[in-house]
């Protein structure tokens, strides 16, 4: 208990995106990893967070649970937080809980970059 169940990779291509790669799976378990990556991306001037899940194995509702912390924590930053890599069953889940209508969902990188290049610059 209490081991991180993923990894995260985290990049700053733009002066104004981090990107946060996550392989694993998602649970209150790797809680501290992600909030860390989160913090490593939020730098300065960073106005979106993309949360990059094409290596994600697994989330549970604790993991929906951490996106909404780190959906507060976006906001409370005036930054915006978006996906990518999400395959249908988790983009079901995140109309579900409606996690699609605060969440920017894209279906790749490029796609989302491209959004936040645009509305963030």
């Amino acid at each position: 208990m209490g081991n991180a169940t993923i990894t995260t990779r985290v990049q700053v291509p733009a002066h104004n995106v981090g990107i946060i790669d996550v392989t694993g799976e998602v649970t209150n378990a790797c809680e501290q990893a992600l909030l860390s990556a989160y913090a490593e991306a939020s730098g300065s001037g960073v106005r979106s967070i993309l949360l990059n899940f094409n290596g994600m194995q697994y989330m549970n509702s604790s993991g929906i649970g951490l996106l909404v912390t780190l959906l507060v924590r976006a906001n409370r930053a005036k930054q915006k937080l978006l996906a990518c890599g999400l395959d249908v069953h988790y983009q079901e889940i995140f109309s579900m809980t409606r996690l699609d209508e605060a969440i920017g969902i894209y279906p790749t990188e490029d796609a989302a970059l491209a959004y936040a290049s645009q509305h963030f610059a």
